[in-house]
């Protein structure tokens, strides 16, 4: 198909500073998540945090009460506080687990219905691989966000203001050192956090390029090899890896900056406390208990604090994951549904003052026009390049005329249902696409009923393809592997052919279908094609002579127009271009 060289679609729209939680949040509500799972997880994590803030209470009452001997109740009470704890914290984890893979998994669904229902165009813009980082990586890095570090933040802002609240209760004075050398910490980590949150901003849209380019090379493996290309791949895939590399020292290095900062900076704050709580039992002024009761406070805000900066580190990851989901399902799709409903049959397809360009606004097609009545054969000629396959996508839909349009019957085919447009359209290309999976699997791909073996084999039988399946091991379940390359390509065309026959299509479209073919193989093909061809409006894209000369009607197609139009021998009396054509092609 004639195709246009694009740019390369940004992997994500202008990045915004700031999280975008409207549109975060407007993205999770797309997802029909079960909130009640996020709601009993949190409560049971609040639990289990205000369990965890009883115990140092506790544990200060039952050492100032040592001189009286054990309190054999109270040592129980602690300890059945930190199992409870326990248990209700694997609780809570699990429930905002399950909510987060059903979330992941729903969001899931949501973009791979959307990609499989965009249109054409976007997909000559975007690699696969960068859909694949979308639909795994991206939606992996939001479930992370929601299932884990919400959570953990909410829980750890409960732990760490309800720990400064007791604090302040116990001992103002202390505690008043912590409100003053806890927030200079995290200024302390700003820039750190903010270079991290930057780099894996990076990191997420080079996985993306990276998987767009080994997916693409991979599927081509056979351009490589019989290009002798493993080295030029080697060299670009090491640079893309070399890249990413780099990009992983930045994040490990900030990644293992943060860590002993912290580390360090709450070591010291410990360090200090405790000198100074130390002065303050030797002066009198505060019991033992107090002092293991607020160090152990200490502990407990050590942990809350690490996790709120890592928290703001995952937050801007999954802001530009946010980004780029949210742009792919803003992208226009096909309306499959919509429109009414119109049989094509006895009717007259036309192309009225057709004009299409891509999105470099290059006209591909200019001013095209062209009539196929009923059950006729109507063939498109003309030098490669000239716009035939063009045509071909705009009669699918593939994409919308820039003026003029498509009728059947007088009716714009713009304004009918798609599908059932579709459904009634044959399409064998020259390079007829194949699924990986069984014989059987590819002749009833995309139908909504099943089929007998007896209808397959008849299928396959007026395909002239039932004996080369008959000759497989597994018959109608043989596997064909990845893009069909366990069957030739005369093999492919044929099973193409049975899949139409099967289809039973009103409007059968050829695109060269023979035109990479041996000769054997060719003559099996055009058997099977004159077969499929009886009592239908075909439309083909001549490449055998035969074709050109039995068709009803000629269009020569150049440079994106219709030079003429007609018969065989008038075109060949009357426009010279085409005589020129046919001999240098067929050389008569």
């Amino acid at each position: 198909m004639e195709r246009r060289m694009s740019a390369p679609r940004s992997a994500a729209s202008a990045k915004r500073s700031k999280f975008d939680l409207r549109g975060f949040l407007h993205l999770i509500r797309q997802t029909k998540p079960r909130y009640w799972q996020l709601w009993i997880g949190l409560i049971l994590g609040m639990i289990a945090t205000g369990a965890q803030l009883i115990v140092p209470k506790f544990a200060q009452t039952l050492i100032n009460g040592f001189s009286h001997g054990i309190n054999q109740t109270l040592l129980w009470a602690v300890i059945g506080l930190f199992v409870a704890s326990a248990v209700i914290s694997a609780l809570s984890g699990t429930l905002l687990g399950i909510f987060g893979e059903n979330v992941v998994a729903n969001l899931r669904q949501t973009l791979w219905q959307k990609l499989v229902r965009l249109k054409v165009s976007y997909f000559d813009d975007v690699k696969t691989g960068e859909m694949t980082s979308r639909l795994v990586n991206d939606t992996t890095q939001i479930k992370d966000l929601l299932a884990n570090s919400f959570p953990q933040m909410i829980t750890s802002l409960l732990q760490l203001f309800g720990a400064l609240a007791i604090m302040l209760l116990m001992d103002w004075k202390m505690t008043a050192i912590m409100f003053i050398a806890v927030p200079l910490l995290l200024l302390l980590m700003l820039p750190i956090m903010n270079q991290s949150s930057k780099v894996g901003r990076q990191r997420q849209d080079a996985l993306a390029k990276f998987s767009g380019e080994t997916d693409e090379t991979l599927s081509e493996i056979r351009l490589v090899k019989s290009s002798n290309a493993e080295a030029y791949e080697t060299t670009t895939g090491f640079g893309q890896i070399k890249a990413l590399y780099q990009i992983g020292l930045k994040e490990a290095i900030y990644d293992s900056v943060a860590g002993p900062i912290m580390t360090a900076g709450m070591l010291a704050l410990f360090v200090g406390v405790l000198v100074y709580a130390a002065a303050r039992v030797a002066a009198g002024t505060m019991t033992m208990g107090t002092l293991v009761s607020f160090l152990m406070y200490l502990f407990q805000i050590v942990g809350p604090a690490g996790t709120l900066a890592q928290f703001f580190t995952t937050l801007s990851k999954a802001n530009g994951s946010t980004e780029r989901v949210r742009d792919l399902l803003k992208e226009p799709e096909e309306a499959l549904d919509s429109g009414h409903t119109q049989s094509v049959t006895d009717q007259t397809l036309a192309m009225s003052h057709v004009d299409f360009a891509y999105d470099d606004g290059q006209n591909v097609l200019q001013d095209v026009n062209f009539e196929a009545k009923p059950n006729t054969v109507v063939a498109f000629a003309g030098p490669s390049g000239g716009g035939k396959s063009t045509i071909f996508g705009l009669l699918e839909r593939y994409y919308q005329p820039s003026t003029g349009q498509v009728t059947i019957g007088g009716q714009n085919v713009a304004d009918l249902n798609l599908s059932d447009w579709r459904s009634q359209i044959g399409y064998v290309s020259q390079d007829s696409a194949i699924m990986a999976g069984t014989i059987r699997h590819n002749l009833t791909y995309g139908f909504d009923r099943d089929f007998s073996d007896d209808e397959l084999w008849h299928a396959l039988q007026l395909a002239s393809a039932d004996q080369f399946v008959k000759a497989m091991t597994d018959g109608l379940d043989t596997q064909v592997g990845e893009r069909g390359v366990k069957v030739s390509g005369g093999q492919r065309q044929r099973l193409a052919i049975a899949r139409a026959f099967l289809r039973d299509p009103k409007i059968l479209m050829l695109d060269e279908a023979t035109a990479s073919l041996d000769s054997e193989s060719e003559a099996m093909v055009q058997k099977a094609l004159s077969e499929l061809m009886k009592g239908r409006t075909t439309l083909v894209i001549a490449h055998r002579l035969s074709t050109i000369v039995d068709a009803d009607q000629i269009y020569f197609v150049e440079n994106g127009h219709v030079s003429g139009h007609g018969t065989h021998q008038e075109l060949m009396d009357q426009l010279p271009l085409y005589r020129d054509y046919v001999k240098i092609q067929f050389k008569e």
